[in-house]
């Protein structure tokens, strides 16, 4: 009989988190929900025990706050799923020259160095799991020959793969999973159906079976772009 699980899970009132939120745990484990706004997944009455962190991950206190707000002393999974991009990102829209300096700090910001801090103030808590994972999510922008243009995003991802290999690297020691997943486009439901865009359940799978392994392999990096997405 497998032994409850501690989850925490960045950006996690809207899209992927949301569904991981939904999809990922079993009954009996218990998730943190981190976001700004309030996860819709509480309501659910599964088995499953879900608190909300109300965190804002542009702020440099945000780390502090979502450890000062656990109430359990280990965590098996962290996942790093929160981002943000310029606006008119992914459109015919986007125009680099109009990005604001702020706009720019506040999405690496976001994207990468809150993925350091948090991990840092966690890191107690995963080396007290006998299986502990570390997953972030990254993106096909963040991989050569993307194609794509948005400046800040693309480096906040590129640099987020740097993350994950020196992490992977500091951690091997302890025994800590650290995989990096770098999905394409991902549809906002599973009612979606079309080619050029994940479903959320997919990259639940995927995820859950990276959670399954043992502490004797690591997954470190998976490239999952939609089916028909020409630019990766």
């Amino acid at each position: 009989m497998a032994l409850p699980m501690n989850y925490l899970i960045t950006g996690a009132s809207r899209g992927l988190g949301d569904a991981l939120a939904r999809g990922l745990p079993s009954a009996g484990d218990t998730v943190y929900l981190v976001s700004r706004c309030r996860p819709a997944s509480l309501e659910l009455q599964d088995g499953v025990t879900r608190q909300w962190l109300e965190a804002d991950l542009s702020r440099e206190d945000a780390a502090e706050t979502i450890a000062d707000g656990l109430t359990v002393d280990v965590i098996d999974v962290l996942i790093h799923n929160a981002g943000i991009w310029e606006r008119g990102s992914f459109s015919s829209g986007y125009d680099f020259e109009a990005v604001s300096a702020r706009e720019t700090r506040e999405i690496l910001r976001v994207n990468l160095e809150s993925v350091i801090t948090l991990t840092r103030a966690l890191l107690p808590r995963l080396e007290r799991s006998v299986n502990p994972k570390l997953i972030l999510i990254g993106s096909t922008n963040g991989l050569s020959n993307s194609g794509t243009p948005e400046v800040a995003y693309n480096a906040s991802k590129w640099g987020l793969r740097g993350v994950a290999h020196g992490l992977r690297e500091h951690l091997r020691s302890k025994r800590i999973g650290v995989t990096i997943i770098n999905p394409g486009s991902i549809a906002a439901s599973e009612d979606d159906s079309r080619l050029d865009l994940i479903p959320p359940s997919d990259l639940v799978a995927v995820i859950g079976c990276v959670v399954k392994l043992s502490n004797r392999s690591n997954i470190k990096e998976i490239d999952l772009p939609a089916m028909m997405d020409e630019m990766v």
